[in-house]
């Protein structure tokens, strides 16, 4: 694949993959804004107010209809968080020009409707359409309302924003109940105007078409994007420590019948000059992988837990550790999550544990070659982080992680929260062996 970066408008960078392997294209507009708990929920229901129509396809109907026309191409919202960014705008999927008869410019009409969308909704009197913003944040508060049906997810949420209170992280991507609800058309329709002109935007383009080209059909479809003062001052800052000085115990009690173990790590000085393969190799020797130490041992060994698995934020310098866990089990769990953390520490990995998780994560990352929508987020997150690596180019360092820079990793990392669900004694408990 030929990759090109190039900054096609006023902040707004498009970066190109040229590929003859799919069939079909790929295509993501992204604003990137600063994650915030005040703004969150307004940044998320904008794409899809924006999806309900826009001047000359005034509704869904009408969308659907020109998307049907365009060889049943499709384009969605999408709201994403990646470290302390929150990304807001379209993904879009439609048949590669290259397979279809000449002249069907299929490409270029995709891409002008996704700029038709975010640049003129329906709007009355230049106010967003009251009926589209109510019932989309109507929908958006049922999503966030809905978080706690997934007991898993629910709880590393809950450690996040008890764990990271201080700090922006602690909102979710679709932002908090109190927040949606205060949503209105007026006040959105003031902020959608100024996020168009104050955001930064990372375009992402898979497909056979090449780059000049590309950027000249997106250039045109985006033309009328209002540049403002650009807010480039917006990032993620990474904490090395922990927020007091023991760990701190957060608990909720619920009606299930399976208890929740969730622990959070700083992951320390290493990501003063972060070393990501190491870091990715590390995460996967400890719980990242099916022949991790908390599968193998915790899990499999000692039936200490449904599930025990581990997985880092490299952005915001983090790890998780997530256990499905008897109630008369936690302390047992934690004790054992811990000694194996502490076996990494003092490098107890044997070379086929060693080797497992270096096969595992350059798999997935070459995996990610087979997939546009896999690479859109990979080269995003790039993007964001300022990293120039390709997927293949990481996994050829991951196979030059040795023992001793796991044992580095694992040392830096800094024990900072836990966070308990219990149930709550109550008869009737819900079911949630996820």
């Amino acid at each position: 694949m030929e990759t090109v970066r190039k900054e096609i408008l006023p902040g707004v960078w498009l970066t190109a993959l040229r590929s003859d392997k799919f069939k079909t294209g790929c295509l993501s507009i992204n604003l990137l804004t600063q994650l915030d708990r005040e703004t969150a929920s307004m940044n998320a229901v904008i794409p899809y107010v924006l999806r309900r129509g826009s001047r000359y396809h005034t509704d869904m109907e009408s969308i659907a209809s020109a998307l049907d026309g365009l060889y049943g191409s499709y384009i969605e919202p999408v709201v994403r968080k990646i470290g302390e960014i929150q990304c807001i705008g379209f993904v879009a999927s439609f048949a590669d020009d290259k397979y279809l008869p000449e002249g069907s410019n299929v490409f270029e009409s995709v891409a002008g409707l996704c700029g038709e969308m975010l640049l003129t909704p329906n709007t009355k009197g230049g106010l967003l359409l009251p009926s589209y913003v109510e019932s989309e944040k109507e929908k958006l508060l049922e999503n966030i309302r809905s978080r706690i049906n997934d007991k898993r997810s629910y709880a590393l949420s809950r450690l996040i924003e008890q764990m990271c209170c201080y700090e922006p992280f602690s909102v979710a991507r679709y932002g908090t109940e109190e927040t949606a609800e205060s949503i209105y058309y007026q006040k959105l329709s003031k902020h959608y105007r100024s996020l168009l002109a104050e955001s930064p935007v990372e375009i992402f383009y898979c497909g056979s078409l090449d780059a000049e080209k590309c950027a000249d059909i997106l250039t045109d479809a985006l033309s009328g994007m209002p540049r403002g003062e650009i807010n480039y001052d917006i990032g993620t800052d990474i904490r090395m420590n922990s927020v007091d000085d023991g760990v701190r115990v957060f608990e909720d009690r619920l009606a299930v019948t399976q208890g929740k173990l969730v622990m959070g790590y700083r992951l320390g000085d290493c990501m003063e000059n972060p070393d990501f393969a190491a870091i990715y190799v590390f995460n996967a020797v400890y719980g990242g992988c099916v022949t991790s130490k908390l599968f193998m041992n915790v899990r499999e060994r000692l039936s200490l837990c449904y599930y025990a698995s581990s997985g880092v934020d490299i952005h915001k310098g983090l790890m998780f550790i997530s256990s499905g866990v008897d109630f008369e089990k936690f302390d047992d769990a934690k004790a054992e999550i811990i000694a194996q953390l502490e076996a990494v520490k003092n490098g107890d990995i044997s070379d086929e544990e060693l080797n497992a998780a270096k096969k595992s994560v350059a798999s997935d990352l070459r995996a990610m070659m087979d997939s546009q929508f896999n690479l859109d987020g990979f080269y995003l997150s790039n993007a964001i982080g300022g990293l120039e690596f390709d997927p293949m180019e990481l996994a050829a360092l991951v196979e030059s992680v040795s023992r001793d820079d796991v044992v580095s990793v694992a040392r830096s990392l800094v024990p900072d929260a836990v966070y308990f669900l219990r149930g709550n004694d109550d008869e009737e408990v819900e079911s949630d062996e996820a």
